[in-house]
Order: C-alpha cells, then sequence, then structure tokens
C-alpha cells in the first residue's frame, strides 16, 4: 500500500513537471507582450538620451549661456595670414548654441586665397529668418571663432594648391545651395549641416566626414532619394533627412533614424551615437598635400 502510494506520487510529479517544461504556444513566442514592448521602448529611449545627458554632464554644453556675453574669440587652430601666405580651406565643427548642443553641433567653411589678408567664413545662421535675411551668410570673419563659448573642432584642413584650386569650387556651391531663406530645425534643411554637407558634396577633395552629431547631414538637396556621401567616398539613401543609410569609405556605415545618427567605422575602429558622436578611435583631420 505504501509503494503505491509512492508510484502515485510520482506519477503526479512527472506530470506536473511536464507540464512546466512544455512548449509554450507558437503565438506566445511570435507576438511580445506589452511589458516586452515595454521595455524595448525605455532601452531605445535610454540610448538616445544617453548622449545629450553625457554632454551636458561633462560641461560641452551650456544650457544657460547668454549669447550676449558668451566668448566669440580665435580658439587658435587656423593659421594667421601672415604666416601662411598659401590658400587653406578648413571646415570645423561646434557644439551648438544652448539646448541645441546637447544633441548637435554647428558647423561652418572658411576659406583663405593665396596672399590673402583675412578668411571668408561661410555658414547657415538659422536667426536670421526671424529678421527676413537669408540664413546663408559669407563674410569676413575669424575662421576658427568659438562658437558662443563651444570650442570648435578642425575637420578638414586644405593648403598650398589643393585649397587653391577647391576655394572656386566652394563659392559656387555655397551659390548653388537651394535653401538660402529656408531653416527647419528638424528634420531639416536644417542649420549650416545641410548647407555644409551639401558643399562638401560638391568639393569631395575635402574628404569631409561630418560628425554624427551633425544633425541635417542627411537632408538632400537635390530633390532625390539617392546621393553621394558628404565624404566622396560613397553613397547615401535617405528619405528626407528622416530615415537612411550612408555607407562609404570614410564615413563607414551610417543609419539614420528620425534624423539621429548611429554608426560604426571599421577602418579606424569607433562607434557613433547621437548626442556623444564618434567614441573609439580618434579621427583626425583629413590633411591634403600642398
Amino acid at each position: 500500500m505504501i509503494c503505491s502510494r509512492s508510484c502515485a506520487d510520482g506519477q503526479v510529479r512527472e506530470r506536473a513537471s511536464a507540464h512546466q517544461w512544455a512548449p509554450s504556444n507558437a503565438s506566445d513566442d511570435v507576438w511580445p507582450t506589452p511589458m516586452s514592448w515595454l521595455r524595448r521602448g525605455a532601452l531605445a529611449l535610454g540610448v538616445v538620451l544617453a548622449g545629450p545627458l553625457l554632454a551636458v554632464s561633462c560641461e560641452d554644453v551650456n544650457i544657460g549661456r547668454d549669447w550676449r556675453t558668451a566668448d566669440r574669440s580665435s580658439a587658435g587652430l587656423a593659421p594667421l595670414p601672415d604666416s601662411a601666405p598659401e590658400a587653406v580651406v578648413q571646415v570645423y565643427a561646434a557644439r551648438a548654441f544652448n539646448w541645441r548642443g546637447a544633441l548637435a553641433v554647428h558647423t561652418w567653411i572658411a576659406t583663405k586665397p593665396p596672399g590673402g589678408d583675412g578668411y571668408t567664413v561661410h555658414q547657415v545662421v538659422g536667426w536670421r529668418r526671424y529678421q527676413n535675411l537669408p540664413v546663408v551668410v559669407s563674410v569676413p570673419d575669424l575662421p576658427d571663432r568659438l562658437w558662443y563659448g563651444a570650442r570648435p573642432d578642425l575637420l578638414a584642413d586644405l593648403r598650398g594648391a589643393a585649397a587653391a584650386a577647391a576655394i572656386p569650387r566652394i563659392e559656387a556651391a555655397v551659390a548653388s545651395y537651394p535653401f538660402v531663406r529656408e531653416y527647419v530645425l528638424w528634420p531639416g534643411p536644417n542649420s549650416s549641416n545641410t548647407f555644409t554637407a551639401h558643399v562638401a558634396r560638391s568639393v569631395p577633395e575635402l574628404g569631409l566626414d561630418l560628425p554624427a552629431t551633425a544633425i541635417g547631414k542627411d537632408f538632400l538637396t537635390n530633390g532625390g532619394v539617392v546621393e553621394s556621401a558628404p565624404s566622396g567616398t560613397g553613397a547615401q539613401l535617405s528619405l528626407y533627412g528622416l530615415l537612411g543609410v550612408t555607407l562609404a569609405r570614410q564615413e563607414g556605415l551610417e543609419l539614420n533614424v528620425l534624423a539621429l545618427n548611429f554608426g560604426i567605422d571599421v577602418l579606424r575602429p569607433a562607434i557613433k551615437l547621437p548626442g556623444i558622436g564618434r567614441i573609439g578611435m580618434r579621427k583626425p583631420p583629413r590633411p591634403h598635400p600642398s
């Protein structure tokens, strides 16, 4: 009698175990639960916000800065005209002003012809639209000014004959920019990054790899969805700057999701994230022989 009861208990345990480890319904594997979607959404939001929060916490971005008193002095990165009689072309990027800097950089192009006594700075200044003025500006200025307190990084540097040959093409590209009086913060045509990418595609000698934080660079100015990459070393597919992909030797592989860039650079190992930019091997400005 004891043996029978023991056997019966064992059968019950086996049936319970079999039920516990039985394969779940196929629909449970195919359709994620609302909680799993919530977790995935929270993870994606955390990835997107990590960069901007890190930029603010590291004091790369000063949310409370007053533009009237912000530092606009030279960063000392450009050669002085007196000491560099040759032609010079340089491209810079600095964190955008105020809260925009948590996500994006502002870019501009500086040119100096051979024997020139100063630089001309080409850029888009968005707030000019409030005064009903063209947003594209080409004026004599310091080439390496801090952008309202934000120190610039040098992205490209041409000298000598290469720069002299590039300057007329840069000026022609500036004149051909189709959004002289248009400025849309998101997704574009956005600030100076759409403008700088437009010029870079017209002058591939710059070999310009715009940072992942250059929001607006993927808004194509040719009216289509396919164009060369800004560096001229590959191609990109972009739908109104909102969704797209870039594959090029200089840029690597970049995915554009809602104008935010995620990417990987295999040649100079690094990843690219929104707000943060490049993490990994530092990429120096691409020099060009004179």
